[in-house]
């Protein structure tokens, strides 16, 4: 689960310049909240189809460390997700299609990782 555009030069060259930045579709259309986990889960949404790429490839791994430092701080996926967004870039963008997603999401803004579970989640988005 690559950062694309974000990992590597252009954050470190934002960062040394005092530039905030924000990033969109923090959770990968959906993918990084567990709700789509095979093509199966694919017809849940009508953006089920955008997040097909991220089944195959790194994208299972990036769900299992997800887990593992939800399960140790007692959080969401979706909130380990944006906080770890969080914890590199001024502020993630994530949609929600009801209000109990935004609050939900909301949780995210109470956590913060410790630098091993950000280096946790930082290995599966490089590879």
């Amino acid at each position: 689960m690559s950062g694309g555009e974000l990992e590597g030069e252009l954050l470190a060259v934002a960062r040394r310049h005092h530039i905030d930045v924000c990033g969109y579709y923090g959770l990968a259309s959906g993918y990084l909240t567990g709700k789509y986990r095979s093509t199966d889960d694919l017809s849940k949404s009508p953006r089920g189809q955008a997040v097909r790429k991220y089944l195959e490839g790194d994208g299972p791994r990036a769900l299992a460390a997800l887990e593992q430092v939800a399960g140790e701080t007692g959080h969401t996926l979706a909130q380990v997700a944006l906080a770890w967004i969080a914890a590199k870039i001024s502020a993630p963008i994530a949609s929600a299609t009801s209000v109990a997603q935004v609050e939900q999401l909301l949780g995210a803004m109470n956590l913060e990782l410790s630098d091993e579970q950000v280096a946790i989640l930082d290995a599966v988005s490089a590879s």
